[in-house]
């Protein structure tokens, strides 16, 4: 079975916790953002590093190599956003179809030491970004192309949800491949 694209309105992590990965935006502080980007970077090389990253634990499921090419992505386009929601008056973002991407970058062939590298170097421009960001610009605005609105405050949390369920994603799905090992 083929990965199912993910169609979901995420956008409720803003405002109660996530039931599969734990995380709980209403607890995470704007100004642990950077921190939180570089904690969940470092733990990417040794994951990418594995002789199963490429391996998908089911088949409608992404590998460990996949979603740390999406992180990467993930990282280096919200610092295209955050950055134009800091210098632009309401910038609208243009839509951004994660699966078409994946497929069309081929993720699933990617080598994953060059994908841990440029993961983490995309990670640590992100979090320099959010270095940068004060209470003057919290309140600042960005929408995306389906029509919901951000301040960079919500932006935050938004953002930092994706990465952060990923490394779960990943480690339910080692959990699954050390399983079948078994078998």
């Amino acid at each position: 079975m083929p990965i199912v694209p993910d169609t979901k309105n995420w956008t409720w992590v803003i405002e109660q916790p996530c039931l599969d990965c734990g995380f709980d935006g209403r607890t995470t502080e704007i100004t642990a953002i950077a921190d939180l980007v570089r904690a969940n970077a470092a733990a990417w090389p040794e994951l990418l590093a594995r002789p199963d990253a490429a391996l998908r634990p089911t088949d409608d499921q992404w590998s460990a190599l996949e979603y740390g090419c999406h992180v990467r992505d993930v990282f280096r386009l919200y610092a295209l956003r955050l950055g134009r929601m800091l210098t632009e008056d309401t910038p609208r973002f243009d839509n951004w179809d994660q699966d078409v991407t994946a497929v069309e970058q081929r993720y699933d062939l990617q080598d994953p030491i060059v994908v841990a590298g440029e993961l983490v170097e995309a990670a640590e421009h992100n979090a320099r970004l959010w270095e940068t960001v004060t209470p003057e610009h919290y309140a600042r605005r960005g929408v995306r192309s389906d029509g919901a609105e951000f301040t960079v405050v919500t932006f935050a949390t938004y953002f930092i949800h994706d990465p952060i369920h990923h490394l779960d994603d990943v480690a339910r799905g080692n959990r699954i491949l050390a399983d079948s090992r078994l078998d």
